[in-house]
């Protein structure tokens, strides 16, 4: 959003920035509800949009909702992060979560993440660089006679070595490349 954006001394201006940056089915959302006797009680809801159509909630989408609901802009940050569910950076092609239940954990969750964190190096709740990966935890994904587990999207794996981990890795980093390296022409056959 631009500088401006931050004022409502233009607002027309404003909210025709804040009208670009959103949806059309999200602005009537904050419009319908700004006719309530207390539109801020849909915040969480609307936050919940945005996140779907986004995949986070970017500071320019935040001030946008912030703008058109007529909310302070702390205000909708505040509810962002406090929300374990809101994600505040954009996720990875592939999300990897490490289970942290008791089960896992006592086999050895922790060094999972380790191992996880060095290959890809990135800390728990991010994502690497190139936008591929993101490393996730979770409190359990209901697997514990597989303990340690770690998921790939929809994917389980476990019981999982910090070894087996790696090449888990190793397989989807593999995909990618197979997706994006050229193909070969094949061999032209002479007809005599």
């Amino acid at each position: 959003m631009s500088e401006h954006a931050a004022c409502t001394d233009n607002w027309e201006e404003v909210k025709a920035t804040s009208l670009r940056i959103l949806p059309p089915h999200i602005v009537e959302f904050i419009e319908k509800n700004a006719k309530t006797e207390h539109p801020e009680s849909n915040l969480i809801a609307t936050l919940h949009m945005v996140q779907s159509h986004f995949g986070f909630l970017g500071q320019t989408q935040m001030h946008a909702v912030a703008q058109l609901a007529q909310i302070p802009y702390a205000t909708v940050t505040g509810v962002a992060t406090f929300y374990h569910y809101f994600r505040l950076q954009p996720r990875g092609k592939h999300v990897i979560n490490v289970c942290l239940g008791t089960a896992c954990y006592v086999k050895g969750a922790d060094k999972l993440i380790a191992r996880l964190s060095d290959d890809l190096g990135v800390h728990l709740g991010e994502t690497t660089k190139d936008q591929m990966f993101s490393l996730e935890s979770a409190r359990c994904l209901g697997t514990c006679g597989l303990a340690p587990v770690m998921m790939v999207g929809d994917q389980v794996y476990g019981p999982v070595t910090p070894a087996e981990a790696s090449r888990i890795l190793d397989k989807y980093l593999k995909g990618e490349k197979a997706k994006t390296a050229p193909r070969e022409e094949p061999a032209a056959t002479h007809v005599s």
